[in-house]
């Protein structure tokens, strides 16, 4: 696991140097740099740190070459298949320097040249220059686990791991980008491949591009895919629930290889809970497990904070060495923190208990699995009953729903500091978006801030500056690619290629990379997703109202019955909590009429109406207030200093 750079013709060694180490908490075990320059003053340079994993010797040291020195390579990632194609390369005569899959990799691709990238499974971000031809070859993992980061500007081209990196290069003006800003007022997020960085971008998951003479060309090596809706598979569930447990364990078990301490997060889910009975019946030695939780007055009112004690409980069942962390963070000081190390404004609180966890769990181990993944191979998430729901509850005449029952559920109250408040918003979220087709549900069941609604938020000037670009532009291509399929795969479909990749994905990278931990996800191994995608029925997948049905009959037999009684919650943060006491000083300054004003982005007497209306509790704001506060805070840590 790593942090790699590179740039052609911009900059210096000077700035190569700085650009390398600005990622230094991607890799403190080693650094490395290489500089080459071309008979026509053409000007290369590779960067890497190093946090080592597999082979901890000298001989991992990147940048590595071939052995002819015609290629260099700079790797962040673990390729968890290297010792088949390793023994394959040695059987057609390849001796090798390191144990180190990166060696693997660079012989593979002295082979077969970017085609080499299709036999890799595992999570990696790459760069390969070659000599010979004088071209960059750069690729990303078949899900995107690993980001990858370039801008160009004609001749000139430089790539990284993080976008900080990338603000080391001179004449570079910082610049927000307004289409990605009008995403991100959308869904919380930036979807790929754009940046909140006007000029920054990301090199898409599954793609691998190739920079040369000035030319630069991406192309698609792999995507996700699913049988028409018309010829659904014809598998018994006995046979999938059996090959899929091998395939799953499988994927656990290719994913344990380390030469460092290893664990698994476990929170009281099913996701993380399988991956922990795959580790457990794998793993001679007990399972390292960890688990954050907050102090009890964190958790009124709030929906998405899982239940300790059943993971407390699941560890021993396992017998598992299990660490329960309890935390009441500083968020004052440590949100623009993480906002540093995540690049981008990203308004999703559980970036602060991704972060906790990791940077506790570090203190024992190098290298943690997770469970991001099982909601979108299996169909966990709640939205997803939602779409059946909405079906039945389209049978009531029209006249019912639009002037009857909508009306009372978006006009009751928000229960603030209750049980209720959670099912009353998602009721209010199926008020909204019920009687819609299907797509148009989907993407409003994903929206936090409507058109009317950023409409009447955004500046005079903001609204002119998003003017034509459409919130859902990407997500309806993504719809595009899989119209031929049932239609809980293509919301399965545009999850991984969105939501998945461009959040869950991001935060669980930067945040554990943050504390230097290697996060695996079994869940993404791509042989067993296309497997699940191709042979899954739907039914089996969404099975009434019990959600990842497959995955709960393959493991029924290794989890605690709890486990698989367990309600639907998101690895989330007591943002109404914070808002109310950490965050209400830090929320009345930074979103003050005289600091919206003065940032121009927004109507100062809109975001104090969202604001004073979610403390009185007469309207739910708390994700789009966190959401802005976050904006906030980013502009002033990126756009307000020079570097």
């Amino acid at each position: 696991m790593c942090g790699i750079t590179g740039a052609i013709n911009w900059g210096d060694g000077h700035v190569l140097a700085r650009m390398n180490d600005v990622q230094a908490h991607r890799g403190p075990d080693d650094a490395g740099l290489w500089e080459h320059h071309l008979p026509d003053g053409t000007w290369i340079g590779l960067g890497s740190r190093r946090l080592a994993i597999i082979d901890l010797s000298p001989a991992g040291h990147m940048p590595m070459s071939s052995a002819d020195g015609d290629l260099w390579m700079v790797y962040n990632g673990e390729v968890y298949n290297f010792p088949e194609l390793r023994r394959e390369l040695e059987t057609r005569g390849h001796t090798f320097q390191s144990r180190t899959d990166t060696e693997v990799i660079l012989r593979l691709y002295e082979e077969s040249g970017p085609e080499s990238v299709k036999r890799l499974n595992g999570m990696f971000a790459l760069a390969i220059w070659d000599t010979r031809k004088e071209q960059l070859f750069l690729a990303r993992d078949h899900f995107g686990i690993k980001p990858l980061y370039y801008i160009r500007r004609g001749e000139r081209f430089a790539f990284a791991s993080e976008i900080k990196s990338l603000l080391e290069l001179p004449d570079f003006p910082r610049q927000v980008n307004f289409e990605a800003l009008h995403h991100y007022l959308t869904l919380l997020w930036v979807p790929d491949p754009l940046t909140m960085f006007d000029g920054i971008l990301k090199l898409p998951a599954g793609h691998y591009a190739i920079f040369q003479g000035g030319e630069l060309q991406i192309r698609r090596y792999w995507d996700l895919t699913f049988p028409s809706a018309e010829k659904p598979p014809q598998r018994s569930e006995s046979e999938l629930i059996e090959e899929g447990r091998e395939r799953f364990l499988r994927s656990v078990r290719s994913q344990l290889v380390s030469d460092v301490p290893l664990g698994s997060f476990l929170s009281a889910g099913l996701d993380s809970s399988s991956i922990v009975a795959a580790m457990a019946r794998t793993s001679p030695a007990p399972v390292r497990t960890y688990t954050i939780t907050f102090p009890p007055r964190y958790r009124v009112g709030e929906t998405t904070i899982d239940d300790p004690a059943v993971a407390s409980r699941t560890a021993s069942h396992f017998g598992c060495t299990h660490t329960e962390i309890v935390v009441e963070p500083d968020v004052v000081e440590l949100l623009p923190k993480l906002l540093w190390h995540m690049d981008e404004p990203v308004a999703d609180p559980a970036i602060i208990t991704a972060y906790l966890v990791n940077r506790e769990a570090r203190k024992t181990v190098t290298v943690l699995l997770s469970g991001v993944g099982g909601d979108e191979l299996f169909a966990g998430y709640r939205k997803y009953v939602a779409h059946y729901l909405a079906r039945r509850y389209q049978i009531l005449p029209r006249s019912l729903r639009r002037w009857v029952l909508e009306p009372a559920v978006l006009a009751m109250p928000v229960f603030r500091n209750s049980p209720l408040m959670g099912p009353t918003r998602l009721a209010k979220k199926m008020a909204r978006s019920g009687s819609l087709p299907p797509e148009s549900r989907f993407l409003t069941d994903s929206t936090y801030l409507s058109e009317d609604q950023k409409t009447a938020l955004y500046s005079p000037a903001l609204r002119d500056s998003v003017n034509g670009f459409d919130p859902w532009s990407q997500h309806l291509g993504h719809f595009a690619n899989v119209r031929h399929a049932d239609f809980l795969n293509q919301m399965l479909y545009l999850d991984a290629k969105t939501f998945m990749v461009s959040l869950n994905l991001t935060y669980n990278d930067k945040m554990s990379m943050a504390s230097s931990v290697e996060a695996r996800v079994p869940f993404l191994d791509w042989e067993l997703a296309d497997w699940v995608a191709w042979n899954v029925p739907p039914e089996l997948k969404l099975n009434g109202r019990s959600t990842k049905y497959l995955l709960r009959r393959i493991v029924q037999d290794w989890v605690p019955p709890e486990v698989l009684r367990q309600k639907k919650a998101g690895f989330g943060a007591p943002v109404g909590y914070w808002l109310a006491n950490d965050l209400r000083e830090m929320t009345d300054d930074l979103l003050s009429e005289g600091c919206v004003r003065q940032r121009g982005f927004f109507e100062p007497a809109v975001v104090r109406r969202m604001v004073e209306e979610n403390r009185s509790g007469r309207h739910d704001w708390a994700l789009q207030v966190w959401q802005l506060l976050t904006l906030e805070l980013w502009q002033r840590t990126f756009m307000d200093k020079s570097s």
